[in-house]
């Protein structure tokens, strides 16, 4: 382990648990009700309110096979295919396999989703899928109503939750097993400032890291706060550079930034089409399923024809949904565009792609556990397996759901004794360089240049000499002023977080010499399957440097051995 911590006052305060679950999306609160169900003293810490994450602006659906003449083994290939050769298929498989009925377990939970007329589950289709597959709620607010649905079966429970607060570090004992994890609580209340949660188990569940970009989907809490103390602990990391840039979100100008709004991939699923300002359809004769062809495809497709018409954007055109279908099925996607000045039941909607969705993250097994004993990821901030190198449109929600059950399951089995937190590290050498809040607009549009959607050995050589000058900046002011030039806070951890993720995605994306799945390379842009079908496995050495490794295969092992 590195042992590297954020610089933080010493914990003012703490409790004790079973298992700590950091994170309240559909992940988090599916691990923490399943965890309280098996008798585990379970808390969860949520970095703002319980229903502030990423799960409720998820607007799709959720994909399962649900439907008549729709087989798991079809949801399976789907999967293969959009995954671009690096998905593990025995983690696909678990997926697949046992989704349907985690989709059921929900409902049984109290989620409601849209019905036909006879009662049965209404089915959609997204990209990449060949059947109606994906089960939505309220038409396109199917994520807010996943929320809802837990988060008050959460309270029903009496679950203790820790909100507006962001974690720090994760504690270990003696062994370098996992203790608990140290926090920040923003606000007055029973827990205020830096504490810690005490626990042998600990479920990450916090989420993406859109928040590296300028222009993303994801709320302003996705800043890689999971992957990042991960990291600092030791953990390994796997397929960063796989970030998907959604094709279609509503685009509001070249220099708009920060979390921008999504135009769901199950209005093309419903019949529209992408036109450039001539209306004509690009994607046609670009994949068998044109407009519903995998994400990366389809982002690559209106990237290219910016490129060709010298434009900013594209364009999403459903006028023929007619109003009555826009209100009924897409309320929230309507009134999103209207607030904007656009009416697509009129007008075609402008669209760009914009940083959506990490397809890697914290390397886990097929039980949600980490490289560091005790530690589990699930969710966005976990690596799977399942992803590959570009996710399948509404898998996410589902891998939420079925494997924060088995992380569950593997915690109820296991039920590891609960042990002292080591003394936390306080030597300049052990604490990692606080970086000043304004440096977050550098990072993000360093980022946004060289490793977003386009990306070659020169823009990437540029983002990492451009990232490595502001840690060398931070450690020589902490250095010189003795690791106080940063005020310790939010701001400055976050950013602290998002630079060293930022860091990482680089290394493994100059490393990744070809295009595969949602990394796309223009001075490598073939597929090298003699070389390239291999994961990227990222630690953190003592130096703080990202050291990448290739794996044998694309298969994932496992990660350890049972405790």
């Amino acid at each position: 382990m590195t042992g590297i911590r954020l610089t933080a006052p010493a914990p003012g305060w703490a409790i004790d648990a079973d298992v700590v679950v950091v994170g309240s999306g559909v992940a988090g609160l599916t691990a923490a009700l399943r965890c309280a169900a098996a008798g585990l003293d379970t808390v969860v810490v949520t970095k703002a309110r319980l229903d502030d994450g990423s799960t409720r602006w998820a607007q799709g659906g959720i994909a399962a096979a649900l439907g008549e003449g729709d087989t798991p083994e079809q949801h399976l290939d789907d999967t293969l295919v959009a995954g671009a050769g690096l998905c593990d298929e025995e983690a696909v498989r678990t997926l697949v396999t046992e989704g349907p009925d985690a989709v059921r377990r929900l409902i049984t939970t109290g989620a409601h989703f849209d019905t036909t007329d006879s009662g049965d589950i209404a089915l959609t289709r997204e990209g990449g899928h060949h059947r109606r597959r994906i089960a939505h709620a309220g038409g396109d607010a199917t994520g807010a109503e996943i929320s809802r649905a837990l988060v008050e079966a959460v309270r029903e429970a009496a679950l203790h939750t820790i909100e507006n607060a962001l974690v720090l570090d994760l504690l270990t004992d003696a062994e370098g097993r996992t203790a608990g994890v140290s926090l920040h609580v923003m606000g007055e209340g029973q827990h205020d400032g830096v504490g810690a949660v005490r626990a042998p188990s600990v479920v990450l569940a916090t989420g993406g890291m859109g928040q590296v970009f300028s222009a993303t989907t994801n709320p302003s809490v996705s800043t890689g706060d999971g992957v990042a103390l991960a990291l600092r602990a030791g953990a390994e990391v796997s397929d960063l550079e796989f970030v998907q840039f959604h094709p279609t979100v509503l685009f509001l100008g070249a220099d708009s930034e920060g979390q921008q709004p999504l135009v769901s991939e199950a209005v093309r699923g419903e019949g529209a089409h992408l036109v450039d300002a001539d209306g004509v359809r690009f994607m046609l004769g670009q994949h068998e399923l044109a407009e519903l062809a995998p994400r990366d495809i389809v982002a690559k497709g209106i990237t290219r024809r910016m490129h060709e018409k010298g434009a900013e954007h594209m364009y999403l055109d459903a006028r023929h949904f007619g109003a009555a279908m826009w209100e009924q099925r897409f309320p929230t996607i309507l009134a999103a565009c209207r607030s904007h000045g656009i009416d697509p039941v009129t007008e075609p909607i402008p669209v760009a792609p914009a940083a959506h969705y990490a397809s890697g993250g914290v390397r886990t097994d097929l039980r949600g556990r980490t490289t560091v004993p005790g530690l589990y990821a699930c969710g966005e901030v976990a690596c799977t397996g399942v992803h590959g190198a570009n996710r399948l449109a509404s898998n996410s929600l589902l891998e939420g759901l079925v494997f924060a059950e088995r992380i569950a399951a593997d915690i109820a089995e296991v039920r590891p004794p609960r042990t002292e937190p080591a003394e936390a590290p306080r030597a300049a050498d052990d604490l990692a360089p606080l970086l000043a809040p304004e440096a977050r607009t550098a990072i993000q549009r360093t980022m946004t240049r060289g490793a977003g959607v386009l990306r070659s050995a020169g823009s990437l050589a540029a983002a990492a000499e451009e990232l490595e000058a502001l840690h060398r900046e931070a450690a020589a002011d902490a250095e010189a002023d003795g690791a106080k030039a940063v005020v310790p806070g939010v701001d400055a951890w976050e950013v602290t977080n998002l630079l060293l993720v930022s860091r990482v995605l680089v290394a493994a994306a100059r490393d990744r010499e070809e295009t595969r799945g949602c990394h796309w390379r223009e001075d490598r842009p073939d597929r090298d399957d003699a070389h390239g079908r291999r994961h990227l496995v990222v630690r953190i050495a003592p130096d703080r440097t990202p050291v990448v490794h290739r794996t044998e295969t694309a298969a994932f092992p496992p990660v350890r051995p049972s405790d």
